[in-house]
């Protein structure tokens, strides 16, 4: 407003920037309060009448069509600042909600269970909520130490109700059961009360031994092994499970298999949110060539420059939720 003011002063006074000064209002109305708004509002007013004066135009009906401009565009930002306010206001509640319902659903994992550190890493596709089709969870046992890391169909809040049953049904067969196999069958019976149609989710489902990890795949990216000395390689599983929910389509239970998995090695769960990650000329997120960046003492320090290298390489946000889980078996 003061720009417009000063440009009125030095121009010909036949030349009207007045109308101009309504600017000022309607940009308070972005950040500012509703009485913010008003006050500048008023400021505009006081502005357009002694420069109304000084062109000799204060009582035509220019000026006085300008002032009548300036009273209405203030009104009409007060109540669209009143909106906004009231919309932040209801977002506000509404992560208020979504970070309530990730702590119910998505637990903090154990940073130790037994001999091993753990990291996570977690990524909403949602801009609004911090939970959605991802699921993960890390539970001690009497069995040991098992783990999950599933993937729902879709994305988003819709998803966060079949993912709350995933976990619900997890929790209770981690401790139950005996067998993995056995888990993978409870995860199938519960989803199959609550899926509609052709709904899935894929998972892993993993146990932690002496010197090795046993693990059942249910249509799931396989992780990713990191050796000490800086190897990488995929555990790929000579059987793999169809996805959980589709089970009726398949022929029978799927075995738990066996890796090694010794002292300092490090082992990356994570979902197709990752590897299906596109930059701008559609190239899709090389996770295996930027795994080494997990060679850092801290493994959640490691996972969280992964994350970084992650998100720079889509430059804005994931298309997909992405959820990445970091086991690391310390040394001896």
């Amino acid at each position: 407003m003061l720009g417009v003011a000063l440009i009125d002063l030095l121009a010909e006074p036949e030349l009207a920037f007045l109308p101009l000064l309504t600017l000022g209002p309607t940009f308070a109305s972005v950040s500012g309060s509703v009485r913010r708004t008003a006050l500048v509002g008023a400021v505009a007013l006081a502005i357009c009448v002694p420069l109304a004066y000084n062109n000799g135009s204060l009582l035509k009906w220019q000026n006085n069509l300008t002032i009548v401009t300036i009273i209405g565009i203030t009104v009409a930002s007060m109540m669209a600042s009143h909106l906004r306010l009231r919309r932040e206001r209801e977002l506000a509640s509404v992560r208020l909600v979504a970070e309530a319902a990730q702590r119910v659903l998505l637990r903090p994992v154990p940073r130790r269970a037994g001999d091993l550190r753990v990291a996570l890493s977690y990524t909403s596709a949602a801009a609004e909520a911090q939970i959605g089709g991802d699921l993960y969870e890390v539970v001690t046992t009497p069995h040991g130490v098992r783990l999950l890391i599933g993937d729902v169909q879709g994305n988003g809040l819709a998803a966060v109700e079949t993912a709350a049953w995933v976990l619900g049904a997890f929790r209770e067969a981690a401790y139950d059961e005996p067998d993995l196999a056995d888990i993978g069958e409870r995860l199938e019976v519960s989803l199959a009360r609550h899926l509609d149609g052709e709904q899935f989710v894929t998972a892993i489902v993993a146990e932690v031994h002496d010197g090795e990890i046993s693990l059942v795949n249910f249509g799931h990216p396989a992780p990713l092994l990191i050796r000490p000395d800086g190897e990488i390689t995929t555990v790929d599983l000579p059987e793999h499970g169809l996805p959980l929910g589709l089970g009726a389509l398949g022929t029978g239970a799927v075995k738990a298999h066996r890796t090694p998995f010794g002292s300092g090695d490090r082992l990356l769960f994570f979902t197709d949110g990752v590897i299906e990650a596109r930059n701008s000329v559609g190239a899709f997120y090389p996770l295996a060539d930027r795994a080494r960046l997990l060679g850092r003492e801290e493994p959640q320090a490691a996972l969280d420059a992964l994350r970084a290298d992650l998100v720079a390489h889509v430059g804005g946000p994931l298309l997909d939720d992405a959820a990445m889980l970091l086991l690391h078996r310390q040394d001896a």
